[in-house]
């Protein structure tokens, strides 16, 4: 046994005594920093610097290759995590807040960090991925920076993970942009309109093919899959489309970012992040880990300079330029410097776009570790920017003339006032979104068909024609689409009406249905040849016309499939939808009452929560039951989910008041569905009475969250306060109710 003991030592190989002596580094340092309560990231990367081959002091790795196989899948577990934390109806929902935030920065450090790398004499290259470098700030950092300080619950808090998200889509753009400069070595206009072309294309056929199987798949296996079966069928599900964007010739990083967006969109999206998160975390480790092995101490002592300029530029010019882009945006002041100064770092994506430089063997290697030395300073910061942003921002706003905080304030207020479009904005992009998407599909279902279906059946003598015959069966609902399926109807009716809208209407109704004429034409010239396919296409067209009520049957079945999949999650949560009270600093967040909780049982008059903290609760979720706007008897019960409305202070009180009370609470900052709706009080039957007497609550069945008197704003006001003419209500309620109520 002895002998036997000691023959393994011998032959254990190098892999996995790099992976323990990383584990074991990575464990005491992690350690170490949660003590000094500094991020864990910073941790890791001290921990490979002293695992990496220039720190002579400690054992250090043997194999690094294999180490850097180890860190590409840590990247392809991160990025499917934070794939899973995306959702294409947040985007939609912060959309215009985060794009401007997230475009304005991104443009403006791109634009310093270049002309940056140019003052220090960096060539074109260097200076261009040094650009997008800079202007990336870290997922990772963020998050765990916001839960260690609690601040998730904030408002600025999601207006930061929103421009995040942003953020991570065109940072996945511009690498491949960047690999295709990289590989021209040069800016060709063409080479790029290709490419982004290509990856709209695949994005969307992975997009609409993912959204329309997997969902379904989850559900219906629903009740067969273990969490170890689920765990296995997620990263299956992810290494299969890491290998599908390889194989079309994108990072393999792209394809477990999609693969997570879709499953994000899946009632299984909590339960699969869950089961990922150790996966993730382990492999995580290891990419930091492998990063600090990089850091060179020579290479650091002899850029000191640009990493202290870099450091610098970072600090300020992300701050600067997110605040610019929130005020922009129609943020309020506050928000717009705590989240300036939240995004105020770089990480991940950092690393993998200087990774992606140095495989490309593009940039120098002097860059890589500058961008790890800049990315551990900022880390270190990030905790300090986002503790001190609340009194900066108060001092900002005591120390600017009271002209430029009142044009702020109006700018904001008028900012959320501006959300209609018109008639010809909504029915042009109705009819683009239509054109791009059925195109795409189309375009596809030919391509595959002509790929690998052909090859199949070209050897048999009628092989074309039932190539063809399958290929537009397929393609016949979609191209009864694209030609002839209403879109925004009640827009076109209000511009048909008028006669100089008339022919602009019926020219885009002809582009579409001779777009799929084309695309007929198309499909059948290429199985065969042009006599056989003008025949095969009059017949097409007959048949086309012939059977309509029968396209549109199929083409509403896999539509409503399609739209019941990717909505699924979001009616299962139909309650969890975030309001803001915007521009005042009130918003909704959601708090889990435990099982142990001190408060199960009492109800809200007994608890007196509105009277401790003046916030709102604006409903309860128990189970299945959701009851909004709950009276004052309603008991809370162990489960229970609330939704309250308040101010940070407020909820923040709050949130320690339930610490208190419960053990082992989680506070989730879901989102929820509760209509926060604004009403002006003029020449009104409820003027002069006071709130309860004005039984708004029982007519709209929501209450009273803000009142505006004079320029002045009271949130949760009063029941007793009496109602005056021209005060500015915002009620949270019961859509359908209050829309009751404003047409009496």
């Amino acid at each position: 046994m002895p002998h036997f003991l000691a023959a393994s030592a011998v032959h254990l190989p190098n892999l996995i005594s790099d992976l323990g002596l990383i584990l074991i580094t990575a464990a005491i340092a992690v350690l170490l920093f949660r003590i000094l309560k500094q991020p864990l990231v910073l941790g890791y990367l001290v921990a490979g610097f002293l695992a990496g081959s220039e720190f002579d002091f400690f054992p250090t790795v043997q194999d690094v290759n294999s180490v850097k196989v180890w860190a590409e899948i840590g990247v392809i577990f991160l990025l499917f995590s934070l794939g899973l934390e995306f959702s294409f109806k947040k985007l939609m929902k912060v959309g215009g807040t985060a794009s401007i935030t997230a475009l304005t920065q991104i443009i403006v450090m791109v634009t310093i960090g270049f002309f940056v790398g140019q003052l220090m004499g960096w060539n074109k290259m260097n200076s261009i991925f040094l650009g997008v470098i800079l202007s990336i700030s870290s997922t990772t950092i963020i998050l765990k920076t916001f839960d260690e300080l609690s601040v998730k619950s904030q408002k600025f808090a999601g207006n930061v993970i929103g421009s995040l998200i942003v953020q991570d889509i065109i940072a996945i753009l511009m690498m491949v942009l960047l690999s295709t400069i990289a590989v021209s070595q040069q800016f060709s206009g063409m080479e790029l309109v290709l490419s982004v072309l290509k990856l709209v294309f695949f994005l969307t056929i992975w997009f609409v093919v993912g959204i329309f199987f997997i969902p379904t798949l989850l559900q219906k296996a629903k009740h067969l899959l273990t969490d170890e079966m689920m765990l296995i069928i997620s990263l299956a599900l992810c290494l299969l489309m890491v290998i599908f964007a390889a194989n079309v010739g994108f990072s393999p990083a792209l394809g477990a970012f999609i693969m997570g967006s879709i499953i994000a969109e899946t009632t299984q999206a909590e339960h699969i992040e869950h089961l990922v998160k150790p996966v993730k975390d382990l492999f995580g480790a290891v990419f930091f880990v492998s990063v600090g092995m990089l850091i060179n101490p020579d290479t650091l002592v002899e850029y000191a300079l640009p990493v202290a300029i870099l450091t610098l530029v970072v600090i300020f010019g992300q701050s600067i330029s997110s605040t610019i882009g929130s005020l922009l945006s129609g943020q309020p002041l506050k928000q717009s410097i705590q989240a300036g100064m939240s995004l105020s770092q770089i990480g991940e994506f950092s690393f993998i776009i200087a990774t992606l430089g140095t495989t490309l063997k593009v940039t120098n290697d002097f860059l890589y570790p500058i961008v790890v030395a800049v990315s551990a300073i900022t880390t270190f910061t990030t905790p300090f920017m986002v503790k001190f942003a609340e009194p900066f921002s108060s001092f900002v706003e005591k120390k600017l003339p009271k002209k430029w905080v009142k044009r702020i304030q109006l700018y904001s207020a008028n900012t959320e006032e501006i959300k209609s479009k018109s008639n010809w904005q909504i029915v042009l992009r109705s009819y683009l979104t239509q054109v791009v998407l059925h195109s795409i599909i189309i375009v596809a279902i030919i391509l595959l068909s002509s790929t690998y279906l052909l090859p199949l059946v070209q050897d048999s003598k009628a092989g074309n024609v039932i190539a063809a015959l399958i290929t537009v069966v397929i393609l016949s609902p979609f191209l009864w689409a694209l030609s002839l399926r209403r879109v925004a109807v009640k827009q076109v009716q209000i511009l048909m009406e008028e006669k100089k809208h008339q022919g602009p209407i019926i020219m885009l109704v002809l582009f579409r249905i001779a777009l799929s004429l084309f695309y007929i034409g198309f499909v059948l010239n290429t199985f065969f040849s042009s006599g056989i396919a003008f025949i095969a296409f009059l017949v097409a067209v007959a048949a086309y016309i012939l059977f309509p009520k029968k396209l549109h049957a199929i083409y509403h079945k896999i539509e409503h499939h399609f739209i019941s999949n990717l909505n699924d999650r979001e009616i299962r949560k139909e309650n969890k939808r975030q309001n803001t009270l915007s521009p005042w600093d009130g918003h909704m967040t959601e708090f889990d009452i435990a099982k142990e909780s001190n408060l199960a049982g009492k109800t809200l008059e007994e608890l007196k929560i509105r009277e401790q903290f003046g916030i709102n609760i604006a409903s309860i979720r128990r189970g299945e039951v959701i009851i909004n706007i709950p009276i004052r008897s309603e008991r809370l019960f162990p489960g229970d989910e609330i939704s309250v409305i308040g101010t940070d202070d407020q909820v923040k009180e709050f949130k320690i008041y339930l610490d208190k009370n419960e053990i082992d609470v989680a506070e989730q900052t879901i989102e929820t569905d509760i209509v926060l709706q604004k009403l002006e009080l003029k020449n009104r039957v409820c003027i002069g009475k006071s709130i309860r007497e004005s039984q708004i609550r029982e007519k709209t069945h929501g209450i009273i969250v803000g009142i505006e008197r004079n320029g002045k704003r009271i949130l949760n006001p009063e029941s007793h306060l009496v109602l005056e003419d021209s005060d500015i209500l915002w009620i949270a309620g019961e859509k359908k109710k209050i829309a009751e109520f404003l047409k009496v």
